[in-house]
């Protein structure tokens, strides 16, 4: 709805009114030079000054110049409806790998297979738009680093860029301390006991300027408590050979450095968890909600926006039209 922040400015409405009154006519009585045809031309100046219509036409302007004018200064708001905001919230960043291994399809649903990227970009979506009153950011790594949406309570969007992002936009290596240290740098600012940090890998640092412990033990000291995830099967059946086919057992997370994971989360007071499968992950991120419970709203704000532009374009325009009026009939009024 539409109210006026200052509604007081409205006891100024009838100020021309009462200067109108109270202003006495000004006299002039300077010496005028006498001309035969004066009352000719008296007539036709008189004549034009007394339509009955251009004088409403100005009167009308005038009055919605100053109606629009005091509507301005009133200060108009549109007030939306109440809304609620966290008082206090989590400030939780999710690091993704999205190295090559990521493409690998041993993430089995009922009987089919999916990548791994396919289920964490579903999962981790799902999840972050779930933490209502956090703010989140997303960091994926590679051979690099990078922020990828910082921190934020526009979860939505965030889960749309997750969306959006594709396998070796950030390399095809693993590193994991960078990724740590990039995460550590955006929440160190923030304040203390909120900053959590969810780590996603399935494989080992291979890459990077700084190593996974040593990234940490900036953590640590940065007070930032750190969940690492190790994503893969442990072990599934492929089909090989062309002509003689044989299924084999392999083990697709051989390359996953757990110990490394479960140290990052000792250092800094989180945990450890292994997904082997969606549903591994799923109960994963449930476990997360309980250990790091979301903070329930506790402020009401109703959003608005000024509207005071609108009314003082009208004042001008109003104006305007009485000046370009006046000026079409050489007259004044």
């Amino acid at each position: 709805m539409i109210h006026f922040a200052w509604p007081w400015i409205w006891v100024a409405l009838p100020l021309p009114l009462l200067c109108w009154y109270a202003m006495k006519p000004l006299k002039m009585e300077d010496a005028a030079l006498k001309i035969p045809f004066f009352r000719r031309v008296n007539s036709i100046e008189q004549g034009v000054r007394s339509r009955p219509g251009n004088i409403k036409i100005a009167a009308a302007l005038l009055v919605l110049a100053w109606l629009a004018f005091l509507a301005a200064a009133a200060k108009p708001e549109w007030v939306g409806d109440p809304q609620s905001i966290p008082g206090k919230g989590r400030d939780l960043m999710v690091a993704v790998d999205f190295s090559d291994s990521m493409a690998t399809e041993d993430m089995k649903i009922k009987d089919e297979y999916y990548s791994r990227v396919q289920v964490v970009k579903y999962l981790v979506g799902d999840f972050l738009k779930q933490r209502k009153g956090d703010r989140v950011g997303l960091v994926l790594f590679a051979t690099h680093a990078y922020l990828y949406a910082p921190l934020t309570f526009d979860r939505d969007t965030v889960d749309k860029l997750l969306q959006e992002a594709d396998l070796g936009m950030a390399g095809r290596a693993t590193a994991i301390g960078d990724a740590i240290a990039l995460a550590v740098k955006r929440l160190r600012e923030r304040p203390e006991g909120q900053r959590t940090l969810i780590l996603l890998t399935d494989g080992q640092n291979t890459a990077g300027e700084l190593e996974p412990l040593q990234a940490a033990d900036l953590a640590a000291r940065a007070k930032v408590k750190i969940y690492t995830i190790g994503i893969g099967a442990d072990s599934m059946v492929v089909s090989r050979g062309f002509i003689f086919q044989h299924d084999e057992v392999v083990k697709p997370s051989a390359d996953l450095d757990e110990d490394t994971l479960k140290k990052i989360a000792a250092k800094t007071g989180g945990e450890y968890f292994r997904a082997r499968d969606p549903q591994e992950l799923q109960q994963i991120y449930q476990q997360i909600d309980k250990i790091e419970p979301i903070t329930l709203d506790n402020n009401i704000y109703r959003p608005s926006k000024t509207l005071f532009y609108f009314p003082l374009a009208v004042c001008l325009a109003a104006l305007t039209a009485l000046l370009w009026s006046m000026r079409r009939r050489g007259t004044s009024i």
